[in-house]
């Protein structure tokens, strides 16, 4: 999650070209075991681990990524209670800077980024 908080998360995407990434925020990780095999799929599978920033999405492609996102929830949203699990969704306004470890997303709490492994 993007917020003022002065520590710095980094990852490695891009699949072989090994970008950096970095935001300052906090961390909201998952305990779901096999969440993100969907986002594997595509990102390793359908896109060869081969990155995918600054991708001219095929219509296929991104609505595969979107309906993937919005598959995954977060629980501990300082906006809504822990009743239910917020939902994610693709931010489509940020979908150039999207990779194999960096997905843009919108959650309750504001824009962050879907931090994964990295595919290589």
């Amino acid at each position: 999650m993007a917020a003022r908080t002065g520590v710095i998360y980094q990852t490695q995407g891009g699949g072989y070209g090994c970008i950096p990434y970095e935001q300052e925020g906090y961390l909201l990780p998952f305990y779901v075991p096999g969440a993100d095999a969907g986002l594997n799929d595509l990102f390793v599978g359908a896109l060869k681990g081969c990155g995918s920033r600054r991708l001219d999405w095929p219509r296929s492609l991104l609505d595969r990524l979107r309906g993937e996102v919005a598959d995954l929830h977060i629980w501990g949203a300082a906006n809504q209670d822990d009743v239910h699990p917020a939902p994610l969704a693709l931010d489509e306004s940020r979908l150039a800077e999207t990779d194999e470890a960096w997905v843009p997303v919108l959650t309750p709490d504001g824009p962050g980024y879907l931090v994964r492994q990295n595919s290589d």
